[in-house]
């Protein structure tokens, strides 16, 4: 006769087993099909590209065309190899004196485009990565070349070069008299302080040197004050380049202790209610424009499915479910507006989407220029040591936090970002901006170009409407029109508030004459019959060939 207690472990064992492989599936079910949801399957995927270059036929020839297409591309990249030699020789020369010794500027040079194409380009079309000074809404390389920039300094510029010029100006002549000391606070810290508290509603602020530091020490925080493991992040969202909130392809590591859920999905709240080992939960709001796709580079547009769009009442409810269940679950809600805080309000996204997080973490336009990471929290979640077990630390700590210049232009933004010029930019934002996004529109509808752009505020992105593989193409058509783009091409651009509608009109020109340009080429030829699945599929073939060595 079997004994009972032996019995009655068995049925503990199996009932744990049941419970343990269903939260596991409740798990899978709330990540992003695809390899945006699966970090660990995108690196294994990554991992098994192979690494090949078109020769000369393919580069212009990679999706079937015609030969008389075909000529009219070599044509024109010849003569914008040519036009580009002519206008930017001092650019490109010191750039690529410059690429030997700058990693980011290899890096950045090979992954503009789709790797396959990328050899052939760098050879023939020549660019320059060097600029030397800003006005107004434009900048000027070492050729004396004027662009419209379109880059934001990845976020950064807001308000204007010259608003940020004169924030470092007074705030380096504030700090002038203390230097560069460090440890101590320079006076204006307190006032920042007093700024940031009333601006995120939350209780404490500490500082650091970037928006990727900032999301660290508030991860750190929120694994110390529950006792818990893991983080949720979302498919597709960027929040800083460190392992576990970047786990996927680009990182070295495999993820240990995070999720990558789906963005506004009821499965997600699910796995939220039932997991107890979860700390928080980071949002990046920019995700709103593209939700569970990652930030768009040129270098992955190899057909013309990019889609990206925002619905803002949408959003907005979606994180008011996650804010409850994670009140709900004591998961502390981490918003993170490194890159848009300030962009879509003065409150940042918490104002903007009407949502209250646990901490907020901020960088870009925030130093006034300069480089800084701020978290902001609450009271309870801030705190780095245990009263009842003084050996119980979260430490963190940071040489140049809150060094003395970066205050002080801090401290002339956000003084400036309470003032009535800079509050009236703010009037009618999303109306104006939403205006200008039509407008572009109705412009590359009327040319019957397919090309239309979206966006969130100041924040746009370009999208194809017609099947091609040549998409990439178009960002050194941008430049030829002197529109600054940053090296991810037209996957994003950044307009800061300062552009007026006489310029923002000459950008549309601009951009007009760009794509007209771009199809007269020859690049978005696609007969008719080409589409985007088959594109994919023939990129499947072709890597797969290369992969067996055929």
């Amino acid at each position: 006769m079997t004994d009972p207690l032996i019995l009655g472990a068995a049925a503990g064992a199996s009932a744990y087993a049941v419970a343990r492989a269903y939260r596991r599936l409740q798990l899978s079910l709330a990540k992003q099909p695809g390899l945006a949801g699966h970090t660990r399957l995108a690196k294994r995927v990554a991992g098994m590209i192979p690494g090949y270059a078109y020769d000369e036929a393919a580069f212009f020839g990679s999706d079937g065309a015609p030969s008389e297409v075909v000529a009219r591309r070599r044509e024109a990249f010849a003569a914008l190899c040519a036009d580009f030699a002519a206008r930017y020789p001092q650019s490109a020369a010191l750039t690529a004196q410059a690429r030997e010794a700058i990693s980011d500027l290899q890096f950045t040079g090979a992954y503009r485009v789709p790797f396959q194409y990328s050899p052939y380009l760098r050879q023939h079309l020549k660019q320059g990565s060097f600029v030397r000074a800003s006005a107004g809404v434009q900048v000027e390389d070492l050729d004396g070349n004027r662009f419209y920039d379109l880059t934001g300094s990845y976020g950064v510029n807001l308000m204007g070069y010259d608003f940020y010029k004169s924030c470092i100006a007074e705030g380096s002549a504030q700090a002038a008299e203390l230097g560069p000391v460090l440890g101590q606070y320079h006076p204006c810290v307190a006032e920042n302080v007093q700024a940031l508290r009333s601006i995120s509603g939350l209780d404490e602020v500490s500082f650091h040197m970037s928006g990727t530091e900032a999301v660290m020490q508030a991860v750190r925080l929120a694994r110390y004050h529950t006792g818990r493991t893991h983080l949720v992040r979302f498919a597709g969202a960027y929040n800083g380049w460190w392992e576990d909130v970047q786990p996927g392809p680009g990182n070295p590591l495999a993820p240990q202790h995070t999720y990558t859920l789906r963005d506004m999905s009821d499965r997600t709240l699910q796995v939220l209610r039932t997991r107890k080992d979860i700390a928080c939960v980071i949002v990046n709001p920019l995700q709103a424009l593209h939700p569970n796709t990652s930030a768009p580079g040129d270098s992955s547009l190899v057909d013309s499915s990019r889609r990206a769009g925002v619905d803002r009442e949408a959003y907005a409810r979606w994180l008011a479910k996650l804010r409850d269940v994670c009140t709900e679950r004591g998961i502390v809600f981490i918003l993170d507006e490194v890159f848009v805080g300030f962009r879509l309000a003065p409150g940042g996204a918490q104002e903007y989407f009407g949502v209250r997080a646990d901490m907020v973490t901020y960088g870009k336009t925030l130093g006034g220029g300069l480089p800084v990471g701020v978290v902001c929290g609450r009271a309870n979640l801030m705190k780095r040591y245990r009263e009842d077990r003084p050996a119980d630390l979260c430490f963190a700590r940071g040489t140049f936090n809150a060094h003395p210049y970066v205050m002080g232009a801090m401290n002339v933004f956000l003084k400036r970002l309470d003032s009535a010029p800079v509050r009236a930019l703010y009037d009618g934002l999303d109306a104006r901006w939403n205006g200008r996004l039509a407008q572009m529109n109705e412009a590359l509808r009327s040319a019957g170009l397919p090309v239309r752009v979206a966006g969130l505020s100041t924040i746009w992105t370009v999208l194809y409407t017609e099947p091609s593989r040549y998409n990439w193409m178009f960002q050194f058509y941008l430049r030829h029109q002197g529109l600054a783009l940053s090296w991810v091409g037209s996957g994003r651009m950044v307009f800061s508030l300062n552009y007026g509608d006489a310029e923002f009109e000459e950008v549309v020109r601009r951009f007009v004459a760009a794509a007209q340009a771009m199809r007269n080429g020859g690049w978005w030829h696609s007969g008719g019959t080409l589409t985007n699945k088959e594109i994919r599929r023939g990129l499947l073939r072709e890597m797969l060939a290369q992969r067996l060595g055929r």
